[in-house]
């Protein structure tokens, strides 16, 4: 077996062709040249949609591509943040950042379900079997707990056995009418999901 003497300029000259088909291929360029691997842009054939990240009331702008899958149904493949967006200019932090996993999620609440005293099952209800429950049990405990005086006499008109969640990427003038609705009951305790 045969030594191969390089000489300096000659082992550059190898080092630096080995670099460059190296970039190139990094690059790309050895994949555009065979089609045998070529492979389909993940995002082909989808449709754009803008929206905003539901989290917070920051409302940080989003991409969401969807793609239609073999029921026909679209399916949301892909989201990221929406660069033209002037508040978050692309970037999503990481609640916004899993916004997938929280679309894909099997244990997403898509219906309201109710739990009866002492049952271990839950069961579907529709909409107005849920809002007309929660109105009852609001009007109830109002009607028991509801404080008009305090010890002094004086009209405090509190209601404190009850307490709101409000979501915060509702818009301002829907903010601004829970927190108005909520406060004509009485409600002290009122917060938004924002500060959780």
């Amino acid at each position: 077996m045969s030594q191969m003497n390089l000489t300096r300029r000659q082992f550059f000259k190898l080092a630096g062709s080995g670099v460059g088909v190296t970039s190139m291929t990094a690059m790309g360029l050895a994949q555009a040249a065979d089609p045998v691997f070529t492979k389909p842009y993940k995002l082909e054939k989808t449709t754009e949609t803008r929206s905003t990240c539901p989290y917070c009331s920051v409302s940080c702008g989003v991409l969401m591509y969807s793609r239609k899958d073999q029921d026909g149904k679209l399916k949301v493949i892909h989201v990221e943040g929406d660069p033209d967006n002037p508040v978050n200019k692309g970037t999503l932090c990481p609640k916004g950042a899993g916004l997938l996993e929280m679309i894909d999620s099997p244990n997403r609440m898509k219906f309201p379900e109710v739990r009866e005293a002492g049952s271990k099952e839950w069961k579907r209800i529709s909409w107005e079997d849920a809002l007309n429950r929660i109105a009852k049990h609001m009007k109830a405990d109002r009607d028991q707990n509801f404080v008009e005086k305090n010890a002094d006499g004086l009209t405090v008109n509190r209601w404190n056995t009850f307490g709101m969640l409000v979501s915060s990427a509702s818009n301002n003038e829907a903010g601004y009418l829970s927190a108005k609705v909520l406060r004509s009951l009485g409600v002290v305790a009122l917060d938004t999901q924002a500060r959780i």
